[in-house]
């Protein structure tokens, strides 16, 4: 018996696979920073990754694995508003899945998701704003170094490393820290919302935890990863796309280098490290 052009058509999606369903997946692991360095996690650099995601029609879900410790609170806003934007925009579920860490920032950005699961042994949370620096005033003066400051507004040199720490400066920061930590806590509270296990004060003291206590929290969904998750979900007949950064078809050498840009690769390389040692790892 013949076949009928439908069978035909069906017999040659499954020999070159693409009768299989297709989930993209996108990978967010570094600390999130505006500035454009490798490693580095912002607006510019994810936003289309997550317009190729999405473009997918045919895709059930979305799949954001997170690794991060956090980072700027703009960029972590951006990117989980993006994330929803998109969500919305083409009506698909996002399922984030947390690896290492998905930690201040990093939670900020996977509260993104519809769901959220995590390793057992993940870190989630650490729901807080921290803002640290260095005082170098003796350092100075016993180097016999003299401190020349003109400014016009007398705000204008707050926390100066090397001018005494005033009180009042103290106080500003701290006030802007409790804005930004109230826009962190309102977020969580409006993605989660039900599912949180537990007091304010409890929640939302920058601590972190363990995935297994933050199951027991709210602060997640459930334990899993992604293959896990997707095939219990979708099916053993998945393919998992993996949507990453574009890159050129020639990557042309370099010679010779800045003494600046080398300096300032070291001095982000050291922020990062101080970053991910905050959580031990």
């Amino acid at each position: 018996m013949a076949q009928t052009p439908a069978k035909r058509g069906n017999w040659f999606k499954r020999l070159l696979g693409r009768d299989k369903t297709v989930i993209p997946v996108i990978r967010l692991q570094g600390v999130i920073a505006a500035d454009q360095r490798q490693g580095r996690l912002n607006i510019a650099n994810v936003a289309p990754l997550l317009a190729r995601a999405f473009a997918i029609k045919s895709a059930p879900a979305v799949a954001i694995i997170v690794n991060s410790p956090g980072g700027s609170p703009v960029q972590s806003r951006l990117i989980s508003k993006r994330i929803r934007d998109l969500a919305n925009e083409h009506n698909k579920p996002v399922l984030v899945f947390v690896e290492d860490a998905a930690a201040s920032g990093g939670y900020f950005i996977a509260v993104a998701g519809d769901e959220i699961f995590a390793d057992p042994s993940s870190i989630v949370g650490s729901i807080g704003v921290i803002m640290a620096g260095f005082g170098f005033v003796d350092a100075i003066g016993k180097l016999g170094i003299e401190r020349r400051v003109h400014t016009a507004g007398r705000n204008k040199s707050t926390l100066d490393p090397f001018q005494p720490e005033k009180a009042e400066d103290v106080e500003r920061i701290k006030t802007f820290e409790l804005d930004i930590h109230q826009v962190f806590i309102d977020h969580v509270k409006s993605r989660r919302g039900s599912k949180l296990k537990g007091a304010d004060d409890a929640l939302f003291t920058g601590e972190w935890w363990t995935g297994v206590r933050g199951l027991d929290l709210g602060l997640i969904d459930a334990i899993g990863d992604v293959h896990e998750v997707l095939r219990s979900r979708y099916g053993t007949d998945i393919v998992l796309k993996p949507i990453a950064p574009k890159r050129g078809l020639i990557n042309f050498p370099r010679f010779g280098f800045s003494a600046e840009s080398l300096v300032g690769d070291l001095s982000a390389s050291i922020e990062d490290r101080a970053v991910w040692a905050r959580l031990g790892l």
